[in-house]
């Protein structure tokens, strides 16, 4: 397939693009600088020029392609009309297209909101953050337009053994000499290891059911606490994670960081079922034990 991929840069859609490669597909990627465009051709993309803020300047790109995939993320407080736009813009481009294009929409675990000792699958009622309400209705859009083949992911924790959503434990191990752990310890989250998400993108965008949504963790809840021990143990840190309160985590990094603090589970049996997805990597406290 021909795929153009929002996001290939990033932590997640730099996975994504390495997975399509291997998979034999040929990649367009969006590069918002030289420079961003420079490391996707070395990756082994076809650049295309834009940023996802302003989707009119590049949008014709989707009819070169017969898929694509939005693993873009711009956290901010224009995140979500960011994303609501470009959707717009998309399903609008693709209203008189001949050919129906599958496109997948991320979401992410945090629009199930607390899940606690329940285990949430594709089927749970969303309940998220208020700073993310508006994606519920991005969701719908992008499921039922008759115009493409839309596909929902749901992302648990995306992690790798150097970071991903760990980024700021280890950010706080630099600056602070400590790690902290927001809202409490016993706070469970869903986790899925980079290179795995990024192989259920490509069997979604080359299997995936139309109109359908698939969860993505490889592991249904770990707590926090657990996994900051354990890093702060790989690194030689003498003192103990200091527990902070919701309220500082949202005031220093915006009001989303109240996602730390949810306790949640989550399953992907769907996609295993489904899909015949097969993560590899089952153990968090073992991958961030020791570095790549």
């Amino acid at each position: 397939m021909r795929i153009l991929l929002l996001g290939g840069t990033g932590s997640i859609g730099s996975a994504v693009l390495e997975s399509l490669l291997a998979r034999g597909h040929e990649v367009l990627a969006l590069g918002r600088s030289d420079e961003a465009r420079k490391k996707l051709l070395r990756a082994g993309a076809t650049p295309v020029a834009g940023d996802l803020a302003e989707p009119t300047h590049w949008i014709g790109a989707v009819h070169q392609v017969d898929g694509i995939i939005q693993a873009a993320a711009e956290w901010g407080d224009q995140m979500n009309e960011i994303d609501q736009h470009f959707v717009t813009v998309l399903l609008d481009e693709l209203k008189d297209s001949d050919a129906t294009k599958r496109f997948i929409y991320t979401g992410g675990c945090w629009l199930f909101g607390e899940t606690g000792e329940d285990i949430c699958t594709e089927q749970s009622p969303y309940d998220p953050l208020a700073c993310f309400a508006s994606v519920v209705p991005t969701v719908e859009q992008v499921l039922t337009a008759d115009n493409i083949c839309g596909m929902v992911i749901h992302p648990g924790m995306v992690y790798d053994s150097n970071g991903g959503v760990f980024d700021h434990i280890f950010d706080d191990v630099r600056k602070l000499g400590y790690a902290r752990i927001i809202g409490r310890e016993d706070v469970r989250w869903p986790l899925v290891h980079r290179d795995d998400l990024a192989t259920l993108y490509a069997l979604m965008i080359e299997n995936g059911r139309c109109g359908d949504v698939y969860n993505a963790a490889a592991i249904n809840g770990v707590t926090i606490g657990e996994i900051t021990h354990t890093i702060v143990k790989r690194l030689g840190i003498g003192t103990d994670p200091v527990v902070t309160d919701v309220e500082t985590a949202q005031r220093e990094l915006g009001s989303w960081a109240a996602g730390y603090a949810l306790d949640q589970q989550m399953s992907a049996q769907k996609a295993m079922d489904q899909l015949g997805w097969r993560p590899t990597h089952l153990d968090v406290l073992a991958d961030v034990a020791l570095a790549d």
